[in-house]
């Protein structure tokens, strides 16, 4: 570090099992009378759905619900949201993935400063504080309760729409409950959980990684490591749902800080042009961006190597940090991920207009090692 930093977490986390128990009480004691519930639509009807309408019934609060949410968040979602929420609205509970709460996060945005979502596109654009948001996520894995980011498709353009505030971006409060994530489908918590580690693994690389997100990262990818195959095996093992639960939130309290890497960056490129799962296309490029990067900090990568539960005695750096690479391709291939981007859609012929995108992203703002249109370009082709 050569400059000064800062680290900060403006969320309150209530976790644990039957952690979704708080809501009444949170309701109450804000004194909300009108709430927008935002729910992914796969989740209206069931148990942890009915028991949320139940509680929010409990607390007194009047509720319209919305449930038009697409698997990757686009503006329409936003809108449509805005058009159902009741004039005099207080608070937003949002039940859902990363999709629904980003898609909550972006409402919340525009009730309070108005026009649309695209005009917040950036870093700190709107300076009001959104409606206070309760968010319960049903998956494990990207953070976006406690993240200050939100990311929305801008449909007319074709592109995914970072909106990112390190103090009003996270939701008011996080609710971590296992219950919440016990029916999520296997490729959902596969998804989800790659990408947790993803933020973990990137934000601990980056060229703005200090102590405090070192501290956060570290325990977040033993978490993670550790838990994801037993999670995507069983949702309802609740030991391995809390955990990854928690390194999902605590990967998702420090990338605001950091920000991402390469891995990030060509998801976000890719998931623009085709209808990708954004979980899924960071599955498809980690193990190819994390041997890209390896060059860039070796040390860091034996940490990882030893965090994600590689005995590494013994072994100098290099060889140490490349058993970070082995783990991570292990656990790709025992989770059946795609080793290729023709085996999720991408079309060679896109992969120009891809390098071009990555490399507009400047994410060189954070990735550890220099990456050239061109450097994109070969990473595509590789992993083609």
């Amino acid at each position: 570090m050569t400059e000064i930093a800062s680290f900060q977490c403006p969320t309150r986390v209530h976790f644990g099992e039957g952690a979704a128990g708080v809501l009444p009480g949170i309701v109450t004691g804000a004194g909300w009378s009108r709430v927008l519930l935002v729910v992914d639509p796969a989740l209206v009807g069931g148990a942890v759905h009915a028991r949320l309408v139940a509680d929010l019934a409990q607390a007194g609060a009047r509720v319209t619900e919305y449930a038009g949410i697409d698997p990757e968040p686009k503006d329409t979602n936003v809108t449509g949201a805005l058009d159902a929420m009741e004039r005099g609205t207080e608070a937003i509970v949002v039940l859902g993935g990363g999709s629904a709460i980003d898609v909550a996060k972006a409402v919340g945005i525009v009730a309070t400063n108005g026009g649309a979502i695209a005009d917040y596109e950036g870093i700190e654009a709107f300076s009001t504080a959104p409606l206070p948001l309760v968010a319960i996520p049903t998956t494990a894995g990207t953070g976006s309760e406690v993240s200050g980011a939100a990311v929305i498709t801008d449909t007319a353009r074709r592109v995914k729409m970072a909106i990112r505030h390190a103090r009003f971006g996270p939701a008011t409060h996080a609710i971590l409950d296992p219950a919440a994530v016990a029916t999520a489908p296997a490729h959902v918590a596969l998804h989800a959980g790659v990408d947790a580690f993803v933020h973990a693994f990137e934000s601990y690389l980056s060229k703005l990684a200090n102590p405090f997100t070192d501290a956060w990262n570290l325990r977040a990818m033993r978490l993670i490591a550790r838990n994801l195959r037993p999670f995507v095996a069983n949702r309802a093992n609740t030991g391995a749902a809390l955990n990854m639960l928690c390194g999902s939130s605590m990967a998702a309290m420090s990338f605001g800080t950091t920000g991402t890497g390469n891995v990030h960056c060509m998801a976000m490129a890719i998931g623009g042009l085709y209808p990708v799962p954004h979980g899924l296309a960071n599955a498809v490029c980690l193990p190819h961006v994390a041997e890209f990067n390896f060059i860039a900090a070796p040390d860091r990568y034996a940490q990882v190597a030893e965090a994600m539960g590689e005995d590494v005695r013994g072994l100098d750096e290099l060889a140490a940090g490349r058993r970070a690479i082995a783990a991570i391709r292990a656990i790709c291939e025992d989770l059946s991920v795609p080793s290729r981007f023709r085996d999720i859609g991408v079309e060679e012929t896109a992969l120009e207009e891809i390098a071009d995108r990555c490399f507009a992203l400047d994410y060189n703002r954070w990735n550890p090692r220099q990456t050239s249109r061109e450097d994109f370009l070969q990473l595509l082709r590789r992993g083609f």
